[in-house]
């Protein structure tokens, strides 16, 4: 058994009752909390000291959307302003010569990425395995780099001779993907608390599988116990093409697959409306947000305080790297407030008009990365700073230049400020970033050999 004294920073809990312990610790035991609270009420000596004083102490992010492999096709110019099907047509070609390795090597990258801007516990979509890939590796690139993992074994059955968007060489056999996804279950998925790899069932999206597949996979998901997750809404385009194709409004069409419930949550989701919204809140569907790559996209904004006003679910996913060119979890909080306030704005919003609207808060948009996302996964034991939870945080010190002048509110400073690279981030108890750097890997040669596979991919 070991044992971790975190001391004398503000502890932000994020629990339910939202205390914030200026002159905080946590004490820590074999990887999940068994204490918080104010310094005078926590044990004097551990088997590992970390002495946070200027620091604030927040429960670690959870990224509910992601594309690892993107990272390696940030900034394609022939992709950099278009919508989002010329976009993934302009890239796939490109996507179809990813290897093994370079699912490693991304997933490195990303996951890097990810835990110095305080994410703990990342949901990754991958949905394309071509030249032997396999979900596998980017497991084992997440082993590696320490953050927790939901890992989505995606997949793309419809390809352009079929009616859909992919083409023909990126998609793969029903058969095939089911007998994968089972496989992948039975070896890694763990349901326990503290679980470091979770598996998650993800059909692409509406044009990219058959409805067979949709419900084939929600039927071999429940039989496991499992969750599902896939794209939908995204764009007025595929509203569209789910009207065209399946004479349903995209989640009309969710409900003809069996894919609404508890155990489900959809990517992007801006395409709804209020009878849709309350479908979401009814069943318990979750939302992940990625403001920032709708806004590259083009593709619109999430009706984000109608979700919370309906009791949905909803968290933060940075989305793919190739859509957003960032894996910035604490900016992508930021974005979000900031994004909610832009709505508001065109919408008409007016203190003097209506005093009972508020703009979203720092420590709302927070608690969308913190404890939202936790709930959107379907995790209870990550999302907060209490006991029986993960020891799962970051921290960062306050008395740099990006925060001054803003101390009298720390909390607030942290998503209103320029966001920064974090100086802590701590999965289990085991430092995985420590004074703003990498434990686990180098980063100067990650970078080196990341870029040697994106200008290779981009070569053809």
């Amino acid at each position: 058994m070991t044992t971790l004294l975190v001391k004398n920073a503000y502890i932000v809990t994020m629990d339910d009752h939202q205390r914030e312990i200026p002159d905080g610790g946590l004490f820590i035991r074999d990887g999940f909390i068994e204490q918080v609270g104010e310094m005078r009420e926590m044990p004097q000596s551990a088997d590992e000291v970390l002495d946070l004083k200027g620091h604030i102490v927040l429960p670690g992010l959870v990224n509910t959307h992601h594309h690892f492999y993107q990272t390696l096709t940030r900034a394609v110019p022939a992709a950099q302003d278009a919508n989002l099907f010329n976009w993934l047509k302009t890239l796939y070609p490109i996507w179809a010569r990813l290897t093994p390795e370079d699912i490693f090597i991304s997933t490195s990258t990303a996951l890097a990425e990810l835990a110095l801007s305080g994410c703990t516990t990342a949901s990754d979509h991958l949905y394309l395995f071509p030249n032997g890939s396999k979900l596998n590796d980017e497991i084992a690139a997440a082993t590696e780099i320490g953050l927790r993992i939901q890992a989505s074994r995606g997949s793309m059955s419809l390809g352009e001779s079929k009616g859909g968007l992919p083409p023909d060489s990126v998609v793969d056999t029903e058969e095939s993907i089911l007998k994968d996804s089972q496989r992948l279950i039975e070896q890694y998925h763990d349901a326990n608390p503290g679980a470091s790899v979770q598996i998650v069932l993800a059909p692409c999206s509406p044009f990219s599988v058959t409805g067979d597949l949709m419900k084939q996979s929600a039927r071999l998901a429940r039989e496991y116990g499992v969750h599902l997750h896939t794209h939908l809404a995204e764009t007025e385009d595929e509203e569209q093409f789910c009207l065209q194709k399946f004479g349903h409004r995209p989640v009309g069409y969710m409900q003809e697959v069996d894919w609404i419930g508890e155990d489900v949550w959809f990517a992007h989701a801006v395409w709804v409306n209020d009878e849709e919204i309350q479908t979401f809140a009814k069943h318990h569907c979750g939302v992940a947000h990625c403001p920032t790559s709708n806004m590259r996209l083009a593709s619109g904004i999430a009706p984000l305080k109608e979700y919370r006003a309906a009791g949905v679910n909803v968290g933060l996913g940075v989305d793919g790297s190739a859509s957003n060119d960032g894996s910035h979890l604490l900016a992508e909080v930021r974005q979000a407030m900031l994004l909610s306030r832009v709505k508001e704005g065109i919408t008409g919003y007016s203190l003097s008009n209506d005093p009972n609207r508020k703009l979203m808060t720092a420590r709302e948009a927070l608690y969308l990365g913190t404890r939202g996302g936790a709930a959107v996964v379907g995790r209870k034991d990550i999302g907060s700073l209490e006991s029986g939870k993960c020891a799962d945080f970051f921290a960062i010190n306050l008395n740099r230049l990006d925060l001054a002048g803003a101390l009298h509110d720390p909390v607030s400073a942290v998503v209103f400020c320029q966001p920064v690279r974090v100086d802590y981030t701590v999965v289990g108890g085991k430092l995985i970033v420590k004074e703003g750097q990498l434990c686990t890997v180098d980063e100067r040669k990650l970078v080196e050999k990341h870029n040697r596979a994106a200008k290779r991919l981009l070569a053809g």
